[in-house]
């Protein structure tokens, strides 16, 4: 289904490296390696979001670091946190939550219905067309 779908589901960098969006078992995953790897709780935000940057942080397709801990030994604190506000920024711009607004959850909403119906209106009536219709102009 993802590909009938078209997402803006990538960010290209200064540098040419791009930051691509997580599955939700991506960010669980990058969640549960945050917390091994932070050895108290202050730690486990910077580990977190290094961890979710090992995932997201790709060049030419492939993965820029193996792991949160090569991103925590490459990169300084500041960059870790600002390139973890721009995935958030654009998984926001993906996936709206209700804390942010009414507003953007309703443009997103009816930007994929739009392209739902798009997408499957060819192959819905294909399979529609033998029956026929109970209601309204007959064609």
């Amino acid at each position: 289904m993802e590909s009938l779908l078209s997402r803006r589901d990538r960010l290209t960098l200064e540098d040419g490296t791009q930051l691509r969006l997580l599955s939700a078992l991506e960010v669980l995953e990058a969640k549960r390696e945050g917390e091994e790897l932070a050895q108290s709780e202050g730690e486990r935000a910077l580990c977190t979001n290094a961890c979710l940057l090992a995932r997201a942080l790709e060049e030419e397709g492939k993965p820029l670091f193996p792991s949160g801990r090569a991103v925590l030994e490459h990169l300084s604190a500041r960059e870790v946190a600002q390139l973890a506000r721009l995935w958030d920024e654009l998984d926001r711009a993906e996936n709206p939550s209700p804390e942010d607004g009414e507003e953007e959850a309703r443009a997103l909403k009816k930007a994929w219905s739009i392209r739902l119906m798009s997408a499957f209106a060819g192959v819905c009536s294909r399979h529609l067309g033998p029956f026929p219709r109970r209601s309204g102009p007959k064609r």
